[in-house]
């Protein structure tokens, strides 16, 4: 994936070296020097200097090579100076409170480029160029699989007329919202209601996916052919006006060329737009994002924030906010408390000062470093556009004539023409660090002072585009890191904390680390469980990040994990025999399928965020292969058997039972569930003075047997459906009244005592019968609700013989990969969790695919799955898996390797019946190993079972 974007000239150089090491390199350019040429030449001219980049020699096979993402930031930001220097795109975007795992250093290209990745990665083949504007930012509210085939394909979203017609406007037939009927740029809304009458209408939210066919057609309207641009500035030409209106079946403009091409809209139902264009959407836009999520942080946010819309960032900020400040925003600014604000104010870039300035409502303040040590002021009114000639412009509220008249100054006497556009006007003075004063400032701002009248007639000056033209980019940057470091431990220890705690903290600990920080102190002991844990996992990352050893805090971090999960769902049981005493207690589990949405259930972020899954319990070769029996016996003791393995032990004291946490002991599980059934102090709702005397009480000992028909790290929910299965019948056994929800939430407690961690879907998934969707809701799930499915595409005679399951014989154990990933989620890393986010959107998408009984669509979504578990960790599919997959890959429509990944069992969705034939004989002529092989699998319509002889 190519990223390339058109942005100020000053910027081309230095861009990447502003961004973070870690941040992918980016093409960058502007556009020709003197020229305008539109959004459509911009694109071309950025597209042949790309190409030229390459060194290609055609530019098919250019376009033919990599996916491409431009983002046109090169405008001269008149409406939102105070980042005209940077770019728009590199604007400072406050931490969202409602999401985790952002970068406190986000920009405004941060976070517009996941929705780009995900586009691109679910286009067609042939659309591999996306066109996007650097200032505005789409939320869409869902995730997408598979874009239309089309020539272009446009995002639309559905507004009021009012709002539409300030941007362009695609209109439909009122019976298919995805065919363009025609597009028109800025139309009035009372144009856009006559033809509501006939049309469907959505706002163009400036996001083009375009194949190379299109992109070779819009190079041609930009009067290039073939490769003839190599030294040639293309035509001005605009995407949206022109190209854009000649689109559809019944364009505005017609043109065959583009007409020809076809085009897609796809619908954002639920989407969300914001721009970023003026000063005052910097804040409003900023505002609406923070609180467009209505629940209980929202009310804890503005109980400690004096108003939604004042935003400090990168910043050494004094003043004591109340509401009567608002509609504020200061970033990489030093503002004491002697300074006096209003509301309706943007300071950016003010260097540590002990200035006593008043600035009053809508006056905005930025100062811009400038070549090595020199400084240029910038004082402007919060809705200035810097728009039209110098003697009739406004500029703070005034007509700059008028401005220039309190001072007792005129153009001649300041040395401007009074016919220049005053976005090139020379009425910023540049100064010397000694020279920055709030005299100085207050003089412009107010008048008054004869020896900064002077000063400001004798400094040079530059105009808007000057300060764009000549700003120390890298100054800049610097000045703001270093107040966002020195903010850092502030954040972590003040009302900021939660802020902290929601952003990826792998990136702080970062510049922890490299900057050496003192760490900041630990929360203290009424802060949340969660906040704890993670708090302990940011210290071990800074310690391993400084070649130091921070186990001692990973491990405290999955304890605090460990007792908030077992506190909250706290057991005391009082076990009573419940059969006769020639009775034996049988409990049967089938094993889970794991299809869509794996990971989302597992703790800390199915805490944070609830979880989805969709999974199938199944029977393998015509039984449940997890099996427990129980009896009673004559001797007060325990007595625990595993039939599979051939190994037996006997425990006669609490001690015994209470080293449950050996993960290598064949009986970690029964001694587990055999505290929480009470039988061990712990759990006890009685107390005895040892387990001989609880055992005569209870009326004997007691046998336990296991089997187990599932190899060791098979991919199947193995070790949590057995746990489960063995508390189903030791309820039965001892009479502990536990349901299947209880069940499955006691055996996420009993994995938490065993240290393995892990989620909460296996054990449902075994435990509850059929096809479902799992859903927990944030917080300690109490309860997961459950939705089942139809089996009837699984069972139908067209559909039942193309689902293949195969034992690789290579297994792995999940520990060592949960590990990874829960530190993750604990470290709020953001790529992780945006991977999790769309795993767990993934689950309902499945869902739908399986209600609808396609089977194609579901195999799809299969491989999706396993394309996303692959991008949550790349170690899970190995390369023995690999080669499997590849031996079979032209008769299989998706495998997935089920649980965790690296070994185990893999699903396999034939293309057809006659291609499962072909899989199973490739597999059966050719098997990885000797243990490989196919096993029967049917879907279990029973889930847990517990019997009595």
């Amino acid at each position: 994936m190519q990223i390339l974007l058109s942005v100020p000239e000053n910027l081309v150089t230095a861009f990447n070296e502003l961004l973070p090491a870690s941040h992918p390199p980016c093409f960058v350019t502007s556009d020709p020097e003197g020229s305008k040429i539109g959004s459509g030449g911009g694109t071309s001219w950025l597209l042949a200097q790309h190409f030229k980049n390459c060194q290609t020699t055609d530019f098919a096979s250019y376009l033919h090579s990599d996916q491409r993402i431009i983002i046109h930031a090169g405008g001269q930001s008149r409406r939102l100076p105070g980042y005209a220097p940077s770019g728009k795109v590199l604007a400072p975007i406050p931490i969202f409170r409602w999401s985790r795992g952002q970068n406190l250093h986000q920009n405004l290209m941060d976070i517009q480029m996941p929705l780009y990745n995900q586009l691109m990665k679910a286009a067609p083949p042939q659309n591999r160029t996306l066109i996007a504007s650097g200032d505005v930012l789409v939320i869409p509210n869902q995730s997408f699989q598979q874009l239309p085939e089309a020539d272009i394909i446009c995002l639309g979203i559905w507004v009021d007329p009012h709002l539409a017609s300030h941007h362009g406007v695609f209109f439909t037939p009122r019976d298919n919202a995805t065919h363009l009927s025609f597009m028109l740029q800025k139309p009035s809304h009372e144009i856009i209601e006559q033809l509501t009458n006939t049309h469907l209408f959505m706002m163009d939210v400036g996001i083009w996916i375009l194949s190379n066919r299109a992109i070779e057609v819009l190079m041609k309207k930009c009067g290039w052919t073939g490769n003839d641009f190599i030294n040639k500035t293309p035509d001005f030409y605009d995407l949206y006006s022109t190209f854009g209106t000649g689109l559809g079946s019944a364009p505005t403009q017609p043109d065959q060329e583009i007409s020809a091409l076809s085009t897609a809209i796809v619908p954002l139902e639920q989407g969300e737009f914001y721009h970023f264009g003026t000063s005052l959407e910097l804040i409003t836009s900023t505002e609406a994002i923070q609180n467009r999520v209505k629940d209980q942080r929202a009310i804890w946010h503005h109980k400690v924030k004096p108003h939604p819309s004042v935003f400090v960032l990168n910043a050494n900020c004094g003043i004591q906010f109340n509401s009567n400040l608002h509609h504020i925003w200061i970033e990489n600014s030093h503002v004491p408390a002697t300074w006096q604000l209003s509301d309706h104010h943007i300071i950016t870039g003010v260097p540590d000062n002990n200035w006593n300035l008043a600035l009053n409502s809508g006056i905005c303040l930025d100062i811009v470093p400038i070549d090595e040590e020199t400084f240029c002021i910038r004082p402007y009114g919060i809705n200035d556009t810097f728009s039209g000639m110098a003697e009739d412009a406004d500029w703070m509220h005034q007509k700059l004539s008028h401005w220039l008249s309190v001072r007792d100054i005129d153009f001649a006497t300041a040395g401007i023409d009074s016919t220049l556009d005053i976005q090139n006007t020379p009425i910023f003075p540049v100064i010397s660090r000694k020279n920055l004063s709030q005299s100085l400032i207050s003089w412009m701002l107010y008048g008054d002072n004869e020896i900064m009248k002077n000063l400001w007639l004798s400094a040079p000056r530059l105009s808007a585009n000057g300060i764009s033209n000549k700003a120390n980019l890298k100054r800049l940057f610097k000045q703001r890191l270093d107040f966002a470091l020195n903010d850092l431990p502030l954040l972590a220890s003040n009302y900021k904390r939660s802020i902290f705690y929601q952003a990826d903290l792998k990136q702080i600990a970062a510049d922890y680390a490299f900057n050496k920080l003192s760490l900041p102190s630990e929360p203290d002991e009424n802060t949340s469980p969660l906040v704890i844990a993670s708090d302990q996992m940011f210290r071990s990352e800074v310690l391993n990040l400084l070649g130091k050893d921070g186990e001692t805090h990973e491990k405290k971090a999955y304890a605090t994990l460990q007792e908030f999960i077992k506190k909250a769902i706290h057991i005391r049981s009082l076990p009573r025999l419940n059969v006769f005493p020639d009775q034996i207690v049988w409990g049967r589990s089938p094993a889970r399928l794991d299809l869509a949405g794996g990971w989302s259930d597992t703790p800390p972020y199915c805490f944070h965020n609830g979880g989805a899954v969709v999974n199938i319990a199944v029977d393998l070769n015509g039984q449940p292969p997890l099996q427990v029996f129980i009896r009673l016996s004559d001797e007060y003791k325990i007595t625990l058997r595993s039939i599979d393995n051939g190994v037996s032990e006997t425990i006669e004291t609490y001690e015994e039972i209470g080293h449950y946490d050996n993960v290598g002991s064949a009986f970690s599980i029964p001694r587990a569930a055999l505290c929480m059934a009470g039988f061990h102090p712990d759990f006890q709702g009685q107390s005895f003075g040892s387990l001989k005397e609880q055992l005569k009480k209870f009326g004997g000992g007691i046998e336990i047997s296991l089997l187990v028909a599932i190899p060791k790290g098979s991919g199947l929910g193995t070790s949590s459906i057995l746990a489960a299965t063995i508390m189903g019948a030791l309820s039965d056994f001892c009479a502990l009244g536990w349901d299947n929800h209880a069940i499955c939430l006691n055996t996420l407690i009993l994995e938490q005592m065993l240290t393995t961690g892990g989620g909460w879907q296996d054990q449902y998934g075994g435990i509850f019968p059929g096809i479902k969707l799992f859903q927990s809701q944030p917080g300690l799930p109490s309860s997961i609700n459950v939705s089942w499915l139809s089996d009837r595409l699984f069972k139908t005679p067209e559909n039942k013989d193309k689902w293949l399951l195969y034992y690789t014989g290579i297994t792995r154990v999940a520990k060592n990969i949960l590990s990874e990933i829960t530190r993750g989620m604990f470290l709020n890393e953001g790529e992780r969790l945006r991977i999790l986010d769309e795993i767990k959107a993934h689950a309902f998408h499945l869902f739908e695919a399986i209600q609808k009984c396609d089977y194609e669509t579901t195999a799809r979504m299969i491989s999706h799955s396993w394309q996303l578990n692959k991008q949550l960790d790349s170690g899970t599919n190995t390369p023995e898996i690999q080669s499997i997959i590849d031996k079979i890959n032209n008769h299989a429509l998706a495998c997935k390797l089920l649980g965790a990944g690296g070994g185990g069992y893999l699903l396999i969705c034939a293309k057809d019946s006659r291609a499962a034939g072909n899989i199973k004989q490739i597999l059966q002529d050719s098997p990885p190993n000797d243990k490989a092989r196919f096993v029967d699998m049917t879907i279990s319509d029973t889930g847990l079972q517990i019997s009595r002889s």
